[in-house]
């Protein structure tokens, strides 16, 4: 306690002085009785979070820092961050009080440049000389560990390594360097240490069913990643994963998930790393709650998810590896049984409410503001400090892109500041020659030329100056004044002092308008009778007998062909509320038919 007198103090203090404790006296004896920095444990929440592009997030929180402080974590990590390495700017990087360490789409592909991309910032009170864990203490860019750049090993830890030409199980070819590559190429994985674990930010690629090209490049990327967690693992080090997986492990996982939804060779995957199937992870959610349904992290923006919570939980926080504490005998406790007190969704992000939401008819009528993803956050306990430490050279605030635009802003500054000053010398200079004016009548252009600068001065300056000149402008026209407007019904209008039209240009004037208004009028109600027509001749849905929406194949041998489909946003089969999955195509003559 801190009422402890010096000597008692002493005793404890001696008394606790072991093996496993040496750097106890490392503290000066006259700070107060509490552990040495490093040694004090504290809570640590982690939070991970798809928001569906980094820049429109900051402008709809202000701020990167009030979008990062609205999240209220130590360590954040963003997925879908859609910018490239040349919209890398302070703006949407830097935050006080926050490191950033990102990674950058490099493809030079035009569907996928600029189209991922993650971020992860750490909260810290000091980015040199601290001891804070959410600090990492080394960074790299990628999980391949063929990116250039810094890498996430020390002298106890080496370097992860791919011996290639590389054969892997499930691909009949070996695999080259040049595609081990390639998935770091999109900004899919950036890793921050932070002494006590290893931190994995994902974003895993998107396969539709049917291409092939994808699905083995995203089968290539989730096996190679996981031989880093395994390299890792063996090492003794504690692994935790975050992200957007694309994968919905299970099928509680998936609204309205059908009987082969978990026979995907995806899901497959993601469910043998887990300790129930033999692997080494746990899904932090689903540990902590196992029975709890129609919970979901991914709401499609294309069918109205939201609405009638249609959606899946494909956003995780998988963790591995020992306890880390090393006082105990039992080898089987780790870090999730040890230091895993809270796993959650973080449900009020979730793109608008019951009252502000707008009833989906084939989409809304107002945008909702927010990603189409809900954060997922894990807390921490008993985590001790580190050694002291400072920012990896993989931060930020080190990039010379970032750098540069501060730069620029700074130089943007300076011109800005040197052009006032030059204005501020030209005012002087325009007061100092009209004063002097007096003594120099028989200089009549001098003169001149110093009143022409007082006039020009004097209009820069009077707030007044651009009104006047669009009232001067305004004056010219053959519009009534507004004092003549409040008349009595028996004077006559009067006109602005400079009018130069006769009253009948006004009369026409004034006639031309209201013909505008009538043939805008007219336009207008002739579209209402065009969009009424067509909801008469739009198919009803066979659920609510509403008419229904059209829409057009995007690609296929379909292609631009038209078709019908329920207005109605997606939901569950149960729900009559829902969409229907109503669909007719539309009929057309064929090309052939003459």
């Amino acid at each position: 306690m801190y009422l402890l007198s010096g000597r008692i103090y002493l005793c404890l203090c001696a008394a606790t002085t072991s093996k496993s404790n040496p750097h106890f006296f490392h503290q000066p004896f006259s700070s107060p009785p509490f552990l040495p920095r490093f040694e004090r444990e504290r809570e640590m929440k982690i939070v991970t979070y798809n928001i569906n592009g980094l820049r429109p997030r900051v402008a709809q929180y202000g701020s990167l820092l009030r979008l990062l402080n609205s999240l209220d974590a130590d360590i954040i990590c963003f997925q879908e961050t859609k910018i490239t390495r040349q919209d890398l700017s302070a703006d949407l990087t830097m935050a006080e009080g926050y490191e950033a360490f990102v990674s950058c789409s490099r493809s030079s592909s035009k569907t996928r440049g600029g189209y991922s991309g993650v971020a992860t910032f750490c909260r810290v009170t000091s980015a040199f000389s601290s001891q804070e864990v959410a600090l990492p203490v080394t960074a790299e860019e990628g999980f391949t560990g063929l990116l250039e750049g810094p890498k996430i090993s020390d002298k106890e830890l080496p370097e992860f390594s791919i011996e290639v030409p590389l054969k892997i199980e499930g691909f009949e070819e070996v695999i080259t360097k040049e595609e081990i590559l390639k998935l770091d190429s999109e900004g899919r994985c950036v890793i921050t240490d932070h002494g006590h674990f290893v931190l994995f930010n994902i974003y895993g690629p998107r396969a539709e069913a049917e291409d092939k090209e994808r699905i083995r490049f995203k089968l290539l990327f989730f096996k190679i990643l996981q031989k880093r967690w395994e390299f890792l693992l063996n090492l003794g080090k504690r692994v935790v994963v975050v992200g957007d997986f694309n994968i919905a492990p299970f099928a509680i996982d998936r609204c309205d998930a059908d009987a082969d939804f978990e026979k995907n060779m995806f899901r497959k995957w993601l469910r043998s790393l887990l300790r129930n199937s033999g692997g080494c992870f746990y899904d932090v959610f689903r540990s902590k709650h196992p029975e709890r349904k129609g919970v979901y992290t991914c709401f499609s923006q294309r069918i109205g998810a939201e609405e009638f919570n249609y959606g899946s939980r494909i956003d995780h926080i998988l963790i591995a590896g020992p306890c880390i504490h090393e006082d105990h005998e039992v080898e089987e406790y780790s870090i999730f049984d040890c230091h895993v007190t809270h796993c959650d969704i973080l449900t009020e992000f979730k793109r608008g409410s019951s009252d502000t939401l707008s009833k989906w008819n084939g989409g809304r009528s107002t945008k909702l503001e927010g990603s189409d993803h809900i954060p997922v956050y894990v807390k921490l306990t008993d985590i001790p400090d580190l050694p002291v430490h400072s920012t990896p050279a993989l931060a930020v605030r080190y990039l010379p892109e970032v750098r540069g635009w501060q730069q620029s802003i700074v130089s943007f500054l300076s011109k800005s500041q040197s052009l006032q000053q030059k204005e501020v010398a030209l005012n002087l200079s325009s007061e100092t020659s009209s004063e002097l004016s007096s003594s120099q009548q028989n200089q009549g252009y001098t003169t001149a030329r110093n009143q022409e600068k007082k006039e020009f001065f004097a209009k820069r300056k009077s707030p007044h100056s651009i009104k006047d000149t669009k009232r001067a402008k305004g004056s010219s026209s053959s519009q009534l004044t507004i004092k003549s407007f409040f008349k009595q019904p028996g004077e006559e209008p009067s006109f602005s002092s400079d009018q130069n039209f006769s009253d009948e240009v006004d009369i026409c004037n004034s006639q031309d308008v209201i013909c505008s208004k009538e043939k805008g009028n007219a336009a207008l109600l002739e579209w209402q009778r065009i969009q009424e027509r067509m909801k008469t001749s739009l198919p009803l849905c066979k659920g609510h007998r509403e008419p229904c929406v059209a829409r057009s194949v995007k690609k296929g041998g379909n292609i631009g062909r038209l078709f019908y489909v329920c207005a109605r946003a997606q939901g569950p089969a149960t729900n009559p509320e829902a969409n229907c999955n109503h669909f007719q195509w539309a009929s057309y003559k064929s090309k052939d038919k003459k």
